[in-house]
This record gives C-alpha cells, structure tokens and sequence, in this order.
C-alpha cells in the first residue's frame, strides 16, 4: 500500500489549532473550553472523509470522533489525544503565537497535545488519500478537560469503545506502558473556638493539624524509599493546601488540609487511605482532644500494558520499521486518560512527539518527530486493523 503524509499538512494544521484559545475553564479565567478547537477539528476530519459526531458534555465543553470504517472484519484501533490546555500565566512567549524556529513550533499547547491532534489527523488523511481499506474501524478522538478531572474520556468511554488505543501524550517518541494514578484527599482537625486569652477553654486545630503534617512528612519521606515500580517509579504525596481558624485573637476551631496521593500500578484507595488514617488514630491515641477525620475525594487509577499485548507488539513493529530500531519502553510519573481507556477494556498504550515546556513558560514541539509519529500510527493502523 502506498501512502504518506502531508508534512506541510500537519505542520498548518498545528498553526491553526495552536492559534485557537482552548484554555481549560476550569483552570483559567481566560480558558474558552473545546467549543472552537472542536468544531475546528470536526472539519478538519470531514475534510480528509471521516464521519464525525460531535458530543457536547458541558456548554462549550465537546468530544469530537471521526471514524474511518473497515469492513468489519478486523480489529478496530482508537487514537486519543485532548483539545483543552493548562493557562498562559507567565509565558514568555506569545501562547497563541505558532511560531517555528530551528524546526520547532512554539505555543500553549504545541507539544501537550495539539502537536498530536495535528498528527493523528496527518495519519488519518494518509491512509484516506492512499486509498487504504482497513478491515477493522480507525478511531480518531479528540476530548475535552484532560487536564482538569478528564470529564472527556470519561465521557467517550461510555459512547465509544475500540479494541485498543493509542494515546498520544508527548513521550519523546517513547512507548510508554505505565504510569502513576492519585487520589485527593481532604484531612480535616477539629478544636474549639475561643478567646486568644481563654487557653482553659481553647482547642487550636491548627497546631493539631501541624502535628500531622509532622507525621505526613515522614510517611511522604517513607513512601519515595519505598520500591518502585520499574516504569513509573515510587510513589509519592505532597500536603498541597491548608485553610484553618477565623481571626487572630480566635482559637482555631477547624482546619482543612488538602492532599495530593500519587499511587503506582498495584496500589489501592484502600491502602493509601489506611495509612493516613494510622497517622490520625496514633495521634488520637496520645491526646484524646486530637479529633480528626480522613476523606478521599477524587481518584484516578494507575495505569500498567504488559509488553506481550498484542497493541504493544504491532505498534513496536511499526515504529521499527521507520525509525530502524525498536523503541524505548518508559513510564510516566503523571497522569493521562490511557488509564480510563484502558479500564473500558480497551489494550492502551502511549506514544507521543518531542519537545520541551509542558505548562511550563516556554513551550515546544519538535515538528520532524510529529511527522515520525504520524507515519507510526498509520502503520499501526494498517497492520493492527487488518486482522
């Protein structure tokens, strides 16, 4: 089969999807949301000859699919990548700028993800002009608000479902079978409001709460000696905000300490939680005015694909295959959506561009390995499809 792609398709394609302000609202004032991007990019699979359907989850908050039907007789491959991006507070660039220097393409968003979005859509318009019949369906996904609660691919897995996925995070052109999950979790201490003069009458739920917080950092100091995983590596917390007592001259009568968890592939809530709770019970044992209280309230899970994973096997094919080599195997401290796919039942792996700057005040994508990539996934969809 022949086919190839569009170089200078993908590189415009990626100016134009970098120019459009997809800043996730819910993390920016300035954030627009998927409603633009999305409709951009909807087109854009029309164009190339995709059937698309666009799910609106939120007002201005979208899903675009497109899919290339097979013939239904092979396997079916989603690809995935997010539309939203982190906000633009401190860049030192200009966020919606596209601007390329030295192969790079510089804005919010470049590498994480629109390079990929632009490279998927690169893949897909290969295989369509190439006149390539795929047995199996080619899913091409684009999700909203990945970098908030991933309220996207949360949605789409209830509409959507493939026999496998690539998620196409920035890797550095690494296959990537695991990474981190986290649970957040609220630690509440509770005293008694009174007088600053009245220390008979007083119970300080601040200082109670400086007590655990001793204790959390050791747990934090024990918890990253502790043996890691060999992709994603240990695990890890950090006490992320507190908030506690009303005025100056008033005894604190609650406090509230807000907890980032980061689990490895074998972890539970069950056991993350059980060791927060082994602080609080201690400390109650030593002062019976120590009163406390333990909540997780939101989780995402870790995220592990075994190597012999018949995604992983086609996918390292077809990576030999242009690039001349097998490919690294990594894992990745962060969260992605791969996690929520593959718990639909989906075989998912990860494999992105290069670049530099991931919300960060300076950010890049390298354009040469946009083009690797998309001639990667074309491949992986020809090869995993047809069977």
């Amino acid at each position: 089969m022949d086919y190839h792609i569009d170089q200078d398709y993908v590189i415009q394609t990626l100016k134009q999807l970098v120019r459009i302000n997809s800043v996730n609202p819910s993390l920016s004032a300035d954030g627009k949301g998927e409603a633009e991007i999305g409709t951009y990019i909807a087109d854009a699979l029309r164009t190339i000859g995709l059937t698309v359907n666009t799910h609106e989850i939120k007002p201005n908050r979208v899903n675009v699919v497109g899919v290339l039907k097979g013939s239904g007789k092979g396997r079916s491959l989603l690809l995935n990548a997010h539309m939203d991006t982190v906000g633009m507070q401190g860049m030192v660039i200009d966020p919606f700028g596209a601007e390329i220097r030295d192969g790079r393409l510089y804005g919010r968003g470049a590498l994480d993800m629109k390079g990929s979005l632009a490279a998927m859509l690169g893949a897909a318009k290969a295989l369509v002009d190439g006149g390539v019949e795929l047995a199996g369906d080619l899913l091409v996904t684009a999700v909203a608000d990945e970098e908030y609660t991933s309220l996207g691919t949360e949605h789409l897995v209830k509409h959507v479902t493939a026999d496998a996925a690539i998620v196409t995070e920035p890797t550095d052109l690494a296959l990537c079978r695991a990474h981190r999950g986290f649970i957040w979790y609220d630690v509440e201490t509770f005293g008694r409001a009174a007088h600053g003069s009245r220390y008979q009458e007083g119970i300080d739920a601040n200082i109670r709460m400086g007590r655990f917080l001793a204790q959390l950092d050791t747990l934090e100091q024990e918890l990253r000696h502790r043996t890691p995983h060999p992709l994603a590596g240990p695990p890890s917390l950090h006490a992320a905000r507190i908030r506690g007592g009303a005025e100056v001259s008033i005894y604190a009568d609650h406090c509230l300490l807000q907890i980032e968890r980061r689990t490895i592939p074998g972890e539970t809530q069950d056991q993350a939680t059980a060791e927060l709770q082994e602080i609080v019970d201690q400390l109650a044992a030593q002062d019976p005015t120590f009163k406390a209280k333990v909540k997780p309230t939101f989780r995402r899970e870790p995220f592990e694909i075994d190597t012999d994973a018949s995604i992983v096997q086609v996918l390292e094919q077809a990576y030999a295959a242009r690039l001349g080599h097998k490919p690294a195997h990594s894992g990745q401290t962060f969260w992605t959506d791969a996690a929520l796919l593959a718990e639909a039942g989906m075989e998912t792996v990860l494999l992105g561009p290069s670049g530099y700057g991931l919300h960060s005040a300076e950010e890049w994508v390298d354009l040469q390995s946009l083009v690797e990539l998309a001639y990667i996934l074309a491949d992986t969809a020809v090869n995993y499809c047809q069977k």
